[in-house]
């Protein structure tokens, strides 16, 4: 039997630091629903956050070092002295989300101290499933939880988080991936104003499933691709004369579009029209109207791909074996940043055994497998595990 994440980072504790963890944190991965590439133009997301997640093992030093063990690489080792310049290493990008989020930590003028940390995390990488924003957040709530960091609440650890990716990691992400991993509710996806970080709740229906299908198509452009569609929105949003898209409604954009690039107005057109089926697909999952629900995911893909263009063949193809296998109670889109990664569906459960044999049937990668499909439970956020 595989051993737990758990039994791993305490078994890597002892081996590694010689003694037992003080404490244990965890931090979820997410996955969106609806609402992809708004959260940066001050707009509407409604991920939920899921089970499955990045575990940190932790323990005081006497000293000023933070030692990082990562399970999930071999148990390889990171240390660096919280008394010298932080700077990212190039060759173990997975430390550079610890170091960026201890340097954000201690430009915040908060006291810190040194710590043993043993990471290790199941979230699928490379997915986009915000195994990233996962790691940042638990390592900024072992910083807290460890040193008694009071006044750092839950969203200043999405915030802690997400500046330590814009700044240290260089992926100019917004704030959805680590505020949903940071505050998500067990059994309810959150809608999330990201202008003003208001949430509201919204549950799933008993008897809805959340399934995540991983195509396997990397995502390796991911990063300059997610910059270029950024700088595009920005261009837009100064074409209106607004501070964000966000502030654009759809009579606008068509009709003081002259003069603005046309390429800059498909991206302008997807993020408008992408809050407004957040907006409506809250209220639609709210009420269990899973055909209003359905729709609106469909539109969402299809404007992803046509707009944004950020989907992939394979992705397009996963969507419509997905879409037929569910009919109209439900639907498929993709989800996270685009050009591979993950398509979410939501469907009864009664559809689940149905989908499954869908996909494996009639779907592989371009190498050749099958796609990893994960049924997932909406989760609680960020917390400090009783021991």
């Amino acid at each position: 039997m595989e051993p737990t994440l758990r039994q791993r980072v305490d078994s890597a504790f002892a081996r590694h630091i010689g003694q037992a963890p003080a404490r244990h944190v965890r931090a979820p991965g997410r996955v969106n629903l609806i609402g992809e590439h708004t959260d940066y133009n001050d707009g509407f997301v409604l991920p939920c956050a899921i089970d499955y997640e990045t575990l940190i093992a932790a323990g005081p030093r006497t000293d000023r070092q933070v030692r990082v063990v990562a399970c999930n690489y071999g148990e390889a080792l990171d240390q660096f002295s919280l008394d010298a310049p932080i700077e990212p290493r190039s060759d173990a990008l997975w430390a550079n989300y610890v170091r960026g989020v201890v340097k954000t930590l201690l430009a915040r003028g908060l006291p810190l101290q040194g710590l043993d940390l043993v990471v290790a995390g199941n979230v699928p990488q490379g997915a986009g499933l915000s195994s990233s924003a996962s790691l940042e957040v638990a390592v900024a709530l072992a910083f807290k939880a460890m040193q008694g960091l009071d006044s750092v609440s839950a969203t200043d650890l999405a915030l802690i988080a997400q500046q330590a990716e814009n700044q240290f990691v260089g992926v100019n992400c917004g704030i959805m991936d680590q505020l949903i991993s940071a505050r998500g509710e067990s059994g309810h996806a959150l809608l999330i104003d990201c202008r003003s970080l208001a949430l509201r709740p919204v549950p799933l229906p008993d008897g809805l499933a959340v399934m995540i299908v991983h195509s396997h198509v990397k995502r390796g452009l991911v990063d300059g691709e997610y910059n270029a569609r950024r700088a595009q929105c920005e261009a837009a949003a100064r074409h209106y004369g607004v501070k964000a898209l966000r502030d654009v409604n759809l009579a606008q954009l068509e009709q003081e579009a002259r003069g603005l690039d046309p390429l800059v107005l498909r991206r302008a057109r997807h993020v408008v029209t992408e809050n407004q089926r957040t907006l409506d697909a809250a209220d639609a999952l709210a009420a269990g109207d899973l055909v209003q629900l359905g729709h609106l995911m469909a539109a969402s893909h299809v404007s992803m791909r046509d707009d944004f263009e950020i989907t992939v063949p394979p992705i397009d193809q996963l969507v419509a074996i997905l879409q037929e296998a569910i009919g109209s109670l439900g639907s498929a889109r993709m989800t996270g940043g685009g050009f591979g990664g993950c398509v979410v569906a939501l469907l009864p459960e009664a559809q689940v055994a149905a989908a499954r044999l869908a996909v494996a049937t009639h779907y592989r990668a371009p190498g050749g497998e099958p796609a990893s499909v994960y049924v997932c439970r909406a989760t609680a956020g960020a917390h400090v595990l009783n021991d």
